[in-house]
């Protein structure tokens, strides 16, 4: 037995290996290899790096990747967004610059990794580092005549940055800013707070403890000084058929002064204007008024007020009956018959060009420009002359004429 083994050990041995070919090729046939580009790229993930440390410079966060694997796991790795990781680890790294390869993680087999882009990664690492500055305020503040400022406060004076040593190194100043003019109350404003270098320029890159401080400054009217609302005194009637419809007065309050303190806070609040006369005004009118002061209270600043009056012509409607129809357009070879000879048109607009308007002004058509014999429904166009005056309805709104071959004219003998 044994030596009959013997002699056939080799063709045992190479039925095995035809055996396993064949076994190989028809897996290869029903599941082959496959190598191609994964479909989408791999976030790049950062472990293992010093919370004292932080990334300073721009680098490729995916990778992109050639795998080479049966069509079956194919399938698999593209179904499950998990299955394949990129890792660039910085476990142990100090401060400085460093040329990194990713770590390419491929949770199912069996799968080769033929190659991936970039094979390297740039990575700068700085030291993280938090400096505390004081809020520079820069005021640029203009109170209007008789007021004054107090001293400004912030609800914080100082603030906390961090980042990268060299970005927070070029840090000169922290500073919130503030311009007004013409002030007459507190101010109380939230500001922008910005890290500046020394040209003045903003550093970016770097946290702020927070963005925004709050500002206080009291604003106080000096003794002598008050501001005083302002009364339009007019006097007449607008023209008739017109109505007043505003009054305007710029500036609204102004500002006097006197030596005598008690005096000026004796005042009632309100200054009136001399007198304005709008008699048989029928437009808009405009006019610069002194103020009536009393004796020893001077008017700081223009010495008159801008004052607009506005004026409007009352509107109403009016009804016009019976308006016969003109027909325009019409082709000599054809005859119209309306359904109604006369509309009556409801018209509005300023009383005034109501009362002036005659029946004349006013032309109410039908277009038949293009129309055929037959039956039409045309909406009639009324003109008028006057452009203030408008059209609110047409009754009837739709008038039906019928356009037929005009007769022949029959010819008259003579004798």
């Amino acid at each position: 037995m044994f030596r009959w083994l013997g002699k056939n050990i080799s063709t045992f041995l190479l039925a095995f290996v035809l055996a396993t070919g064949v076994w190989i090729a028809a897996v290869n046939a029903s599941n082959p290899d496959v190598e191609q580009d994964y479909p989408a790229p791999i976030p790049l993930e950062v472990v293992g790096q010093d919370t004292a440390l932080v990334i300073t410079n721009n680098y490729t966060k995916q990778i992109t990747l050639n795998l080479r694997a049966p069509q079956s796991i194919w399938t698999q790795l593209t179904a499950n967004d998990e299955s394949i990781h990129a890792i660039l680890d910085l476990s142990g790294l100090k401060p400085g610059e460093y040329s990194l390869t990713p770590q390419i993680q491929v949770g199912i087999q069996p799968t080769r990794i033929i190659s991936f882009t970039p094979p390297s990664i740039e990575i700068k690492l700085e030291e993280l580092v938090t400096q505390n500055f004081p809020i520079n305020l820069s005021l640029d503040l203009e109170t209007s005549i008789g007021y004054q400022a107090g001293s400004e406060r912030l609800n914080v004076n100082e603030m906390q940055i961090s980042g990268p040593k060299s970005l927070v190194g070029r840090v000169d100043k922290v500073q919130a800013s503030f311009t007004k003019s013409d002030i007459r109350e507190d101010i109380n404003e939230s500001l922008s707070i910005a890290a500046l270098d020394a040209e003045g320029k903003v550093v970016r890159g770097i946290d702020l403890s927070f963005e925004t401080v709050d500002l206080f400054i009291p604003i106080s009217q000096e003794g002598g000084y008050r501001d005083m609302a302002v009364k339009v005194v007019v006097e007449g009637q607008v023209a008739n058929l017109h109505r007043l419809t505003n009054i305007t007065v710029f500036p609204l309050v102004v500002t006097v002064y006197s030596a005598d303190t008690q005096l000026v806070n004796s005042l009632s609040g309100i200054l009136e204007t001399e007198a304005l006369n709008i008699d048989g005004i029928s437009e808009d009118v405009s006019a610069r008024l002194k103020l009536n002061l009393p004796e020893n209270v001077s008017l700081v600043g223009d010495q008159s007020v801008l004052v607009k009056v506005s004026v409007e012509a009352i509107l109403s409607s009016l009804t016009i009956s019976e308006k016969a129809l003109e027909i325009i357009n019409l082709d000599p070879a054809l005859v119209a018959e309306l359904s109604s000879l006369t509309v009556d048109v409801i018209i509005s607009g300023p009383l005034p060009a109501l009362d002036a308007l005659s029946t004349d002004d006013l032309r109410v058509i039908l277009d038949v420009e293009g129309l055929d014999i037959g039956v039409h429904q045309l909406v009639p166009i009324v003109e008028i002359l006057d452009e203030d005056i408008q059209v609110e309805t047409i009754l009837p709104e739709s008038i039906e004429i019928t356009l037929s071959t005009a007769p022949l004219a029959t010819p008259t003998a003579s004798p």
